[in-house]
C-alpha cells in the first residue's frame, strides 16, 4: 500500500499533514481498538492532552463490551485526557451497524462543541471501503474513498495502514482490545477485509497500494469535473432541461446528482443513472418523477428541480 513501510516519528508525520495542531481542541472517538488507541494518543501528542476529549460508546452488543470501556477509561486517565462514556440502549431492527455509526455521530455531534471530530479510519479501512462501495453502490463516488476532512470530522490515520498504527501501539506500549465482530462474515466489511483483500492481495502484491492510488487519482480528476459542474449550475438550485439535454450525458449525469444530493442534504446514490428518464419529462406544464434514495424530480414549465419524498 502506499502507505505501507517504516515511518520514523509517526507524530511528526501526522503533525506535518495538519490534521491535528497544538491547542487546537478535538473529540477522539474511542473504541478501544488499536487505531483509534493510536489515534487518542497521537492527538495528546499533538494537540496536547488539556484540548483532547475521548467519546466512547458502549453499545452492550457483546460479552467484552464492559472491557473495552475500562480500557478506554485507564487508558484516558493515563494520558490525561477527559473521556465521555455514552451507553447505547437496545438497537432498533434494521441494519445494526448503520444504527451503531449513527448514534457514535450523533453523539460526538452534541459533545464537539467546535472542535474537530477525530475517527481512525486508516488506509487498510479506505481500501475496504472502496471495494465495498464498489460491489454495492457502483457510482463514481464508490471509487472516491474517504477523504481526512469532511468539514470538522477529520481522519488524521488515512495515511497509514493498519499494520503501521499497530507498530506505533507497540512501541508506545499501548494496550488495545480486538473486536471479534470486525473480522466476522456476518458483515459485509468483514467479508472484504478477510476474503476479497486477500484475494486481490494473491492476484498482485500491490493490489491495495494500487487501489489507493486509482481512489487519489480520480479525487484530483473530480476537482476538475466538480468545477465543470460549477459552471452549468452558476450557484443555482435548478436546471433548465433544454441545458440539461445539450450536455454530454456524463456530465448531465454529474449535474443532476449535483442537485438530488444538494436537495436531500446527503448523498442520493442511484439519481444520475436515471438521466434518460429525467431528460424526457415534459417541458410544458408540471411534472414529477420519483427516484432511488428518497428523491423526486420535478419540471416545471421545462425548469427541472429536486426534493426529498414525503412519503
Amino acid at each position: 500500500m502506499s502507505a505501507a513501510g517504516p515511518i520514523p516519528d509517526l507524530a511528526e508525520d501526522a503533525r506535518a499533514r495538519g490534521l491535528m495542531a497544538s491547542g487546537r481542541a478535538v473529540l477522539v472517538l474511542l473504541s478501544g481498538g488499536r487505531d483509534s488507541v493510536c489515534l487518542v494518543d497521537l492527538a495528546t501528542r499533538i494537540a496536547g492532552p488539556e484540548t483532547v476529549t475521548a467519546l466512547h460508546v458502549n453499545y452492550r452488543l457483546r460479552e467484552g463490551a464492559d472491557q473495552d470501556e475500562a480500557l478506554c477509561r485507564e487508558l484516558c486517565r493515563r494520558l490525561g485526557v477527559d473521556l465521555h462514556v455514552c451507553t447505547a440502549g437496545p438497537p432498533p431492527p434494521g441494519n445494526l451497524q448503520a444504527w451503531a455509526r449513527e448514534l457514535r455521530y450523533a453523539a460526538a455531534r452534541e459533545l464537539a462543541a467546535g472542535a474537530d471530530v477525530a475517527a481512525g479510519h486508516t488506509a487498510s479501512d479506505q481500501v475496504e471501503t472502496i471495494l465495498y462501495r464498489l460491489a454495492a453502490a457502483p457510482s463514481r463516488r464508490a471509487l472516491l474513498g474517504m477523504v481526512p476532512r469532511e468539514g470538522s470530522l477529520v481522519r488524521p490515520l488515512l495515511f497509514y495502514t493498519r499494520e503501521q498504527t499497530t507498530s506505533y501501539c507497540r512501541d508506545r506500549g499501548l494496550a488495545w482490545r480486538e473486536d471479534p465482530t470486525n473480522d466476522s462474515a456476518r458483515f459485509a466489511r468483514g467479508r472484504v477485509r478477510n476474503q476479497l483483500v486477500p484475494a486481490l492481495r494473491d492476484i498482485h502484491p500491490a493490489a491495495e497500494a494500487n487501489v489507493l492510488a486509482v481512489a487519489e487519482i480520480l479525487r484530483q480528476e473530480a476537482a476538475v469535473l466538480d468545477e465543470l459542474v460549477d459552471g452549468v449550475l452558476n450557484g443555482e438550485d435548478s436546471v433548465a432541461l433544454d441545458t440539461l439535454r445539450a450536455l454530454p450525458a456524463a456530465l448531465g449525469r454529474l449535474v443532476v446528482q449535483r442537485l438530488a444530493d444538494r436537495a436531500v442534504g446527503r448523498p442520493a446514490p442511484g439519481v444520475s443513472r436515471r438521466l434518460p428518464d429525467i431528460l424526457g419529462l415534459r417541458d410544458t406544464g408540471t411534472a414529477l418523477l420519483d427516484l432511488p434514495s428518497g428523491v423526486r424530480a420535478r419540471a416545471e414549465r421545462g425548469t427541472l428541480s429536486f426534493s426529498a419524498r414525503l412519503d
